[in-house]
């Protein structure tokens, strides 16, 4: 394919493995430890990430070898496109620019409420409520200007991004090696009892099993921007990224639950609806460490928005390139070589789905963990059909964990299926892709 312009290239290992992680580990560790440990329990909890971590990586390996093979923007559209019809390709590259357009609003929402936890003014000015969930003007102000500044750290260049992901992603795991090494020498495993929660071992982990795969995606946006690596760069360091990404993510959570559970009993933890800083600085006495928590919460919080943004809007570009949408999403900035059409209209998108504030967070979660599934079964799917043996193994096994995801999120009666409301959403978003299908 002839590209009418080319995407700037300067991406290195390291930006590749702080796109990777950066883009799967939020704000969901200090937001949602309360609705973590609800479904499972600690033993639950950590189990759901360490088994949802090793049954991601036969996926992550099969984009390991496609991405290699296959150095382009649009990833599963890309993967997809070689070996199944034009309307299945677009498909999955469709949800799957929802799969990351999904988290950028998420964050726009869950900073008003981590600045909410220091400064108690950001509720303050109601402006109406959305699902029981009031939006108030200093929790709207914050999510828009987090939006304009990701989206204008992104339309100067992927350097600049790169390096602001770099620094908050190194940012954020010297902060976490701080507290939860902490966490583990002052806590104790008796605090953690009962291990898991009411429902029993089984039950427990399969809760957190399911929500996994949202809170794990972002290793595939490793491919999406694989076009930007610099001139000389190892095709082979592409998976190793997306590998290594895959594997700290998994520690991160499991260590996380760990130390918290650690430091304060779960059972109030949830009973009370506590975050991950205020465990803490009850256990400790001390407002210091919660301090601590809640700037590598920041980071964190501006590192996967900046993350998913990347990846949405070079999905949005590379179905703007092949024509399945509006072909100005694949205008490339003259000085900047960004996607600057594509940058614009996930800022629209974002600052848009900003105004239903904090009612986004645990919806956004079964969605994005559907969208995800999908993206990653086509992925599979794709290098099983084009033929050979290479990976051909680890990728029917990928297929088979994505499928399950799938299921999990469609199947009536199964728990943690889709409510009415998330399949109203899911199924708005299929109707405006097949709009824009009918009118390419």
């Amino acid at each position: 394919m002839t590209l009418p312009r080319g995407l700037h290239k300067t991406l290195g290992l390291l930006e590749y493995f702080t796109f990777g992680f950066g883009s799967m580990v939020g704000v969901g560790w200090l937001v949602l430890m309360d609705d973590w440990l609800g479904r499972g329990g600690p033993g639950g909890a950590m189990l759901g990430f360490l088994l949802g971590g090793i049954l991601l990586l036969p996926i992550a390996r099969t984009y390991a070898r496609l991405v290699r093979d296959i150095p382009d923007a649009g990833a599963e559209i890309a993967y997809t496109e070689r070996v199944f019809p034009p309307f299945l390709s677009f498909a999955s590259g469709w949800v799957m620019v929802l799969a990351y357009a999904i988290v950028c609003p998420w964050e726009a929402a869950a900073i008003g409420n981590l600045l909410a936890r220091v400064f108690p003014a950001m509720n303050a000015l109601p402006l109406y409520e959305v699902a029981g969930k009031v939006i108030t003007v200093p929790r709207l102000a914050a999510g828009l200007i987090l939006t304009v500044v990701v989206t204008v750290v992104n339309y100067r260049g992927i350097r600049l991004s790169g390096r602001f992901q770099n620094v908050t992603t190194l940012g954020l795991l010297a902060c976490f090696g701080v507290f939860t090494l902490l966490g583990f020498a002052r806590g104790s495993p008796a605090t953690a009892a009962p291990l898991f929660a009411d429902a029993g071992p089984l039950l427990s982990t399969i809760l957190v099993l399911q929500i996994v795969p949202y809170f794990m995606t972002g290793f595939e946006s490793v491919a999406k921007g694989s076009e930007e690596a610099r001139v000389g760069f190892d095709p082979r360091n592409f998976g190793r990224a997306i590998t290594l990404a895959v594997v700290a993510g998994t520690a991160f959570y499991v260590l996380i639950v760990g130390a918290v559970s650690f430091v304060y009993p779960w059972r109030d933890l949830v009973g009370n609806h506590l975050g991950t800083e205020a465990a803490f600085a009850r256990a400790f006495g001390s407002r210091w460490i919660a301090q601590l928590i809640l700037v590598a919460a920041f980071l964190s919080l501006f590192k996967v928005m900046n993350g998913n943004f990347v990846a949405a809007t070079r999905m949005l570009f590379a179905l703007g390139r092949r024509g399945l949408v509006h072909p100005s999403l694949g205008a490339v900035h003259a000085r900047f070589e960004t996607p600057r059409v594509a940058i614009v209209l996930m800022a629209a998108l974002t600052a848009a789905a900003a105004f239903l504030g904090d009612a986004l967070l645990v919806p956004v979660t079964e969605v994005g963990s559907l969208a995800a599934g999908v993206g990653w079964l086509s992925a599979c799917a794709a290098l099983v059909r084009r033929g050979g043996r290479a990976g051909v193994g680890l990728a029917i096994v990928g297929a088979v964990v994505s499928l399950a995801i799938v299921a999990m999120k469609v199947i009536p009666g199964v728990p943690g299926s889709f409510s009415g409301s998330e399949w109203i959403a899911f199924a708005a978003w299929c109707a405006l892709g097949a709009a824009f299908w009918m009118r390419r």
